[in-house]
């Protein structure tokens, strides 16, 4: 199964990406997240580890690729509260071309007996408030 959200921002795909490539600053923008550290390795770094406590609990991801060429990332969940398996996310941000904005995306697969329902958490509950939350960071 996949979850999938996107936007586009009044900023530069350089300025969104330079925030979003840290891997630890999680808290500083996605809503509901009180705490995201780096428990292992260097958060602008592949196999860097977070722990992340939100009101579903706690979720431990690893970060598996960071191309600041593409300007995309990709992760795994590790432990989550979630009835899901085999979790894989990507977040991208592209140029949009002919307004210099920048369009993002945040798109995960994964596997769940509920299949329906971790897809509307998933998309509903953590893509599109974060995104939408990103405006306010990255404002008109």
């Amino acid at each position: 199964m996949s979850a999938y959200a996107s936007t586009v921002l009044n900023a530069s795909a350089e300025e969104v990406w330079d925030y979003l490539r840290d891997f630890g600053n999680l808290a500083e923008w996605l809503p509901g997240i009180t705490l995201c550290e780096i428990e292992e390795g260097d958060g602008h770094r592949p196999g860097a580890v977070r722990r992340i406590e939100g009101p579903g609990g706690t979720f431990r991801e690893r970060l598996l690729t960071l191309d600041d060429g593409s300007r995309s990332a990709t992760y795994e969940i590790l432990e989550s509260p979630l009835p899901l398996r085999d979790y894989r996310g990507l977040y991208r941000v592209s140029p949009v071309t002919d307004s210099g904005r920048a369009f993002v995306e945040w798109s995960a697969a994964f596997e769940a007996d509920d299949e329906a329902k971790i897809t509307k958490i998933v998309t509903r509950g953590i893509f599109e408030p974060g995104l939408a939350a990103l405006h306010t960071r990255f404002p008109s």
